[in-house]
């Protein structure tokens, strides 16, 4: 592992994966949909798409030729706290593809033309959001579990803010946060540290290191309940609790809470509402990290006429934790965190995407076997400790999505 921080603020981190024949490349900037005001909400987003649209050097046909020509691939991502540009290549193309991602980074055209074509596609995207319950019902619940908040607010942003998005504001955003400072660029595979810091280097633009975001944590509470009467085949529910921030002492105990209560086959909620009940295909809980704020979450979906069943189990796994869990249930839990850690980092892109993305997060990467020993060091103590910690005195945040039909019969949570 290598890390270097040049003069003007950019962090260059690699890590050497032995017998790799690729390397995979990342610029992570630290500004996501959370940085962005009320009337620029999905700013970063449509920036991310904008950049593939073609550099001061190159269109975007050249763009995805000369990665194409390789056998390459290139895409990005927008989160709540970073946006990220990233490419996977032969080795021997490390070259090509810090060349391609600064003049995506650095030097985006951001020609009026492409604003407002790409501009046409994110409202499509929106629109295919709105049409998909499962994603719908979960932006009805972040909402209301940070509401007044930008972690509550679609990363797409809206239908009216996409519209209103001009190309200046867009110009405008990438000037200020598309700086050194608030840039990590993460390598790994077939690479030598210094071979990438000398080429970071020789491409970066300007000495000026930019400003990072400050952020606000959420101040208002959660709202009780969000509903959306619409005709669908199925009801959708998701039950939630305000979480644990990234860096949290807790953050590995509610790691294996959640693997217990609904990460995978043998968890709770699987078993109880798929397995033993057949009232879902689709169950599952998860857990969100930010800076200063978190959630907990579980969703089923569900046949209209099960919907207060599926609630009440939803609810009951949720309060289960808080009463107690078993040493073979913490066991289960945290060998597979531990063991799907481990798995998921057998490629160079998945160690590129873990040491970026701490590395821009936390300022720093820890060796993977902290967390691996953190998991492991979890007790049925510590995952009641953090359940009540969450659970204590709070109703969870319930939203569902279902037909009017179904509303109507909806139980309160107890």
């Amino acid at each position: 592992m290598g890390v270097t921080r040049l003069p003007a603020g950019l962090r260059v981190v690699t890590e050497a994966v032995p017998g790799a024949a690729s390397v995979a490349l990342g610029f992570y900037i630290g500004t996501g949909s959370r940085d962005e005001p009320t009337e620029l909400a999905g700013a970063s987003h449509f920036l991310e798409h904008l950049l593939f649209k073609g550099t001061e050097a190159r269109g975007a046909r050249a763009l995805a030729e000369a990665v194409d020509a390789v056998g390459g691939d290139l895409n990005a991502y927008t989160a709540h706290e970073h946006t990220a540009f990233h490419a996977r290549l032969p080795a021997a193309e490390l070259a090509l593809g810090l060349d391609v991602l600064s003049e995506v980074v650095w030097e985006p055209a951001l020609r009026p033309a492409d604003v407002d074509s790409e501009r046409a596609v994110i409202l499509e995207e929106l629109a295919m959001e709105e049409d998909t319950p499962d994603d719908r019902v979960l932006t009805l619940l972040a909402e209301a579990l940070f509401p007044d908040h930008p972690l509550g607010r679609e990363v797409l942003g809206t239908r009216a803010s996409i519209e209103a998005i001009g190309r200046d504001d867009v110009a405008a955003f990438h000037r200020r946060w598309y700086r050194p400072a608030n840039v990590v660029v993460a390598v790994a595979g077939a690479v030598e540290h210094e071979e990438v810091v000398e080429g970071v280097r020789a491409r970066l633009r300007g000495s000026d290191g930019g400003e990072v975001p400050e952020r606000t944590a959420p101040a208002t509470g959660a709202r009780p309940r969000a509903v959306l009467r619409r005709r669908a085949e199925q009801a959708h529910l998701a039950l939630g609790v305000r979480g644990l921030s990234r860096e949290d002492p807790d953050r590995y105990a509610l790691a294996v809470a959640n693997q217990i209560l609904g990460g995978g086959t043998a968890s709770r909620l699987f078993q109880s509402v798929r397995e033993e009940r057949g009232l879902a295909y689709s169950v599952h809980s998860w857990v969100d990290a930010h800076v200063d704020a978190g959630a907990l979450v579980a969703y089923a979906g569900t046949a209209v006429e099960h919907l207060g069943e599926v609630l009440a189990l939803l609810d009951a796994g949720l309060r289960g934790l808080t009463e107690g869990v078993t040493d073979d249930d913490v066991r289960v839990a945290a060998g597979y965190l531990a063991g799907s850690t481990v798995l998921a980092l057998e490629d160079p892109g998945s160690r590129m995407a873990r040491i970026g993305e701490l590395q821009l997060t936390t300022g720093s990467v820890p060796p993977l076997d902290r967390a691996l020993a953190g998991y492991r060091a979890v007790t049925p103590d510590d995952v009641v400790r953090v359940a009540r910690r969450l659970l204590g005195g709070v109703e969870p945040t319930v939203a569902v999505l279902a037909p009017g039909r179904a509303l109507r019969a909806l139980p309160r949570v107890a």
